[in-house]
Parts: C-alpha cells; structure tokens; sequence
C-alpha cells in the first residue's frame, strides 16, 4: 500500500530528508487533485501552503492590464508550487491555476512553520530546499529576460 509518507520521500523536494522530518512532513501533508482550469490561488491571498506537484501541469500567472493572465512558468511532475507560505506577509505574489488534471501533496505552511520553531534543524532543511527552487526559478526568469531583450545582431 502506498502511504503519503512513502508518496512524499518520493518527491524530490524531499528525497534525502532524515525520517523523523519526514515524519513531521507527513503530519502537515494532504494529497490534493486539481481539474483543468481550476485556480489555486490568486495573488494577494493568504499563502498557508505549498504543493509538491506528482502529475500534471500548473501555471504561475501574473495579471496585466491591458493583456490579461500572463503565464509566467509552468511547474510540472517532481516540482515545487509556492514559497510565499514562507515568508512574511505570507501572502500569494502571482495566480496559479491548473493546466491539466493534476495530483499534488499539498503541505500546509501553518502546520511547518510552528514544527521548524520547535525543531531548527527542520526549519534549516525547509529553508535550504525551498531557497533551492527560488535559485532555480530566478534564473529561469533571467533566461526568459534574456531571451525576450536579445538584440538583433
């Protein structure tokens, strides 16, 4: 049998994670399924958790006037939704919404928040791997700024 445990040592984020912060991790941890379309969240909302997506495919959006939703980056299988539950005001920066049906466990900030303070060295875990994916989507957006300003030669 599968337990959300087991499910949640799978995912990269978690992968290397000693048991005891697994543990804790399970205890603020939900499976959540997302249709087609469905939004997330929307910016300005309260952030209280995040998601580490298992199958299908979200959109992080920004709104601008004149266009609309404009996507921004997409997160997939193996990959980390949200870091606002984080820090404060902890509050959503960007929309999300569903592109395709998609499985995710969702972790519930509140809950990791007050566990990181009784424990530092989850919260030291926590901050490292969540630091990881902010390095990660800030040169995704440099290489998309890069591309978008490219001068003709």
């Amino acid at each position: 049998m599968e337990t959300l445990q087991r499910v949640l040592a799978e995912h990269p984020f978690a992968q290397g994670l000693e048991e005891r912060h697994l543990a804790l991790l399970t205890g603020c941890a939900a499976n959540v399924r997302f249709e087609a379309g469905q939004i997330i969240f929307r910016e300005g909302e309260a952030a209280n958790q995040f998601y580490l997506v298992r199958e299908g495919k979200l959109a992080i959006e920004v709104f601008a006037a004149e266009r609309g939703a404009l996507t921004i980056l997409t997160v997939g299988p193996g990959e980390v939704l949200g870091w606002s539950w984080l820090v404060p005001p902890y509050c959503w920066k960007f929309d999300a919404c569903a592109l395709e049906p998609t499985r995710a466990i969702a972790l519930d900030g509140k809950c990791l928040r007050t566990k990181a303070e009784q424990d530092h060295d989850l919260g030291y875990e926590l901050l490292r791997r969540i630091t990881q994916v902010m390095e990660e989507r800030l040169h995704a957006t440099r290489l998309q700024l890069m591309n978008v300003y490219e001068v003709d030669s």
